[in-house]
């Protein structure tokens, strides 16, 4: 489950989410007329699946406990859900029709609650309608509380080739206080199948949890590096409106200052073990990034099926983001007549940047300014004066066209987006 990632300045609550044309050697691209795109972005597909064991008290994403009885949804609602996002993606063609599907995520909710007959049977709908890059990424996130032997090895025959496991911590107090519904030894389990069924991989893990010290935090490290994980996403435990949390805060969290050193034997630890950080909270081996979630950082464009999933999609003269229903049950009966989308609102031109910028500099390589014409329509000239101001207080730093964060900008993160909002430009 993706979490927002770790920054010492909070990170700012808002929803993310063909070969450019030639230009002057070492100057962006001139731009679009009226803020139009002359290319379209790389597209990639989210699919949500909403239900989940047990909501655990920090999550703020659109998941539901299955209540109807049985560990997992039965068979007859996993089809029907699965053919309403069938009819939901039907819907949507004719705005990507003709696009390449770089990448596809299953996320929730805990996908792995659904079957790997039905993973296949939706896996084989969409490549019956869409059109996917060669070895295109197809990821599924999965909680060791749904895992079963043998299981991860069947979600890989049936077309996953990324699984994203959502551990979070190997200390099973710290799991009982996430409201969990797994153990550290359900965790090893489900983390050794995985390295076997799986090129690729992703464990996630929080720190700054409560009851957790510098040792603690040091245990949990060493043993998720000990599986030698191909790639790692570590989050700071964030306490989010509308949570449980944030009605019933745990008192015994980590101060400031000791979240801080949390974060700094993270870098270490992870740069010791070969693991590059590429993203505020993602590290990974050569060859091991994440593709969608790069897509989502450079702006790129993303149709969102399933209850509740947020998408972006560019045309030539606008950039819209869709919203679809979030009850799963309102959800199926509104995709089965072709209405899924609840909300849709074009980004305004004055919006552009700062949706640029705060999803491009989680990137340690920063945004390029050739890219930002490219994705928004809109100069290079449009981020001045708040590029000067984040530039004199040491938080980017230019290298030619592009924008990186400094090592303090990756820590004030948040700070630094605040720069790019409309107002203050």
């Amino acid at each position: 489950m993706s979490m927002q990632g770790p920054s010492r300045g909070k990170p700012l609550s808002i929803p993310v989410v063909a070969a450019p044309q030639a230009a002057p050697q070492g100057s962006p691209a001139a731009p679009t007329a009226a803020g139009g795109l002359l290319t379209l972005p790389p597209l990639s597909l989210y699919i949500h699946l909403p239900w989940c064991l047990r909501k655990c008290p920090y999550c703020d994403f659109n998941s539901h406990e299955w209540r109807h009885g049985g560990q997992t949804p039965d068979e007859a609602t996993q089809t029907r859900y699965r053919h309403a996002l069938v009819r939901d993606l039907e819907a949507a063609l004719p705005q990507v029709w003709g696009r390449t599907v770089h990448s596809i995520f299953m996320g929730g909710g805990t996908p792995s609650l659904f079957h790997p007959e039905q993973v296949e049977a939706l896996l084989a709908d969409v490549r019956a309608r869409l059109r996917l890059e060669p070895g295109c990424e197809v990821t599924l996130e999965a909680n060791p509380g749904t895992f079963e032997a043998q299981r991860f090895a069947a979600y890989a025959r049936a077309g996953v080739n990324r699984l994203s496991i959502g551990v979070q911590s190997f200390n099973d107090e710290a799991l009982k206080a996430l409201g969990r519904v797994h153990d550290g030894g359900q965790a090893r389990a489900a983390v050794e199948e995985a390295a076997q069924s799986f090129d690729t991989w992703n464990l996630d893990l929080m720190y700054a949890l409560p009851g957790q010290g510098m040792e603690g935090l040091r245990r949990d490290l060493e043993t998720a590096l000990g599986f030698e994980p191909p790639h790692l996403s570590i989050y700071h435990l964030t306490i989010e409106p509308n949570t449980r949390f944030a009605v019933h805060t745990p008192v015994n969290l980590p101060d400031d200052d000791t979240a801080f050193a949390m974060l700094d034997a993270i870098e270490e630890a992870t740069a010791e073990a070969g693991l590059q950080r590429y993203e505020v909270s993602a590290f990974a081996r050569n060859g091991h990034r994440c593709t969608h979630n790069l897509n989502y950082w450079r702006f790129g464009d993303y149709l969102g099926i399933g209850a509740g999933a947020h998408g972006k999609i560019s045309f030539p003269d606008r950039i819209v983001r869709q919203v679809r229903r979030r009850e799963p049950k309102a959800y199926v009966e509104a995709a089965e007549q072709g209405i899924a989308v609840s909300k849709e609102h074009e980004i305004a031109m004055r919006d552009r940047p700062f949706e640029f910028m705060l999803n491009g500099l989680r990137l340690t390589e920063g945004v390029s300014l050739r890219s930002f014409n490219e994705r928004t329509g809109l100069p290079a000239a449009a981020l001045e004066p708040a590029l000067s101001r984040a530039v004199s207080r040491g938080l980017l730093q230019r290298e030619g066209l592009q924008v990186v964060p400094t090592a303090r900008g990756l820590d004030f993160l948040s700070d630094v987006q605040a720069l790019f909002l409309p107002d203050a430009l």
